[in-house]
């Protein structure tokens, strides 16, 4: 059984191949301005690695912002559903996930099964976001990747950010690196600012172990490690969290070529 998932966010797009349930094949592209070329692309990055063509692929679920786009996909499920999934099967005994991508982030809880019992988002500035990050990297002209591992390096100084939209937010960064503020303590404080207003959406929907963090942001050890500071507690990370919304995506693929059932509510917004 061939099966693929695709997960098109605001930033990236990512596919999973599976085939008899284990992960084939995987992949990260930019989403560029077009959804479904970019779903196309992630598709074809994942088959390079295998000796799998398209016409191999006997069903696809689409999931993500992008997802009623995607020209090949025969359903769509919501990535809170999808993240949920891919978590538990990377971790099984999940029940707490947080999701940071590139325009959200996300606050899930679920059963013993992988199924979402309740869930909280921020979708509406991009304050705590990797579109964030990844303005702030560029204004302190710091490459993305390095963000977390610097902050990490700030002195005992405690700068704080105040405003958490992204806008005000440049003015009072640009306004600490012209007062000679050391750009790692400036890192350290924008780490610290996203890891406590995450802090506040996984309270509201109530932290249990296991707790896995899930999307982009999972990648800057900066941000993972305030997090875990702030709840006083230890999170899971799978070998690539940036698919994990593609593999829960390409789980729900597997269960309706295999004529499984689930509510409604687990596959539409």
């Amino acid at each position: 059984m061939v099966v693929c998932g695709i997960d098109v966010g605001a930033r990236t797009a990512k596919a999973v191949l599976l085939v008899d349930g284990e992960i084939a094949a995987h992949s990260v592209v930019r989403t560029g301005p077009e959804s479904a070329a970019a779903a196309v692309a992630a598709l074809e990055r994942s088959l390079e690695t295998t000796a799998l063509r398209r016409e191999d692929i006997e069903f696809t679920v689409a999931t993500g912002y992008g997802r009623v786009v995607v020209p090949f996909a025969q359903r769509n499920v919501t990535e809170i559903a999808c993240h949920a999934r891919g978590s538990h099967y990377f971790f099984p005994g999940v029940r707490t996930i947080l999701d940071m991508g590139g325009q959200d982030c996300k606050a899930i809880r679920c059963d013993e099964t992988g199924r979402v019992t309740n869930f909280l988002m921020n979708d509406k500035c991009a304050a705590g976001t990797g579109r964030a990050l990844e303005v702030m990297a560029s204004l302190l002209q710091v490459r993305l990747e390095d963000l977390g591992r610097l902050s990490l390096e700030a002195g005992n100084g405690l700068v704080k950010i105040s405003n958490t939209c992204v806008v005000f937010a440049k003015s009072e960064v640009l306004a600490l690196a012209r007062q000679g503020v050391p750009t790692r303590d400036i890192l350290a404080a924008l780490c610290d600012g996203v890891a406590e207003r995450v802090k506040g959406l996984l309270r509201a929907v109530g932290v249990e172990e296991d707790f896995v963090i899930s999307g982009g942001i999972s990648k800057n050890v900066g941000v993972v490690r305030r997090v875990e500071q702030k709840l006083g507690t230890t999170s899971h990370i799978c070998f690539e969290p940036q698919v994990v919304g593609a593999l829960g995506a390409a789980l729900f693929a597997r269960d309706f070529l295999g004529g499984k059932a689930y509510r409604r509510d687990s596959t539409k917004d």
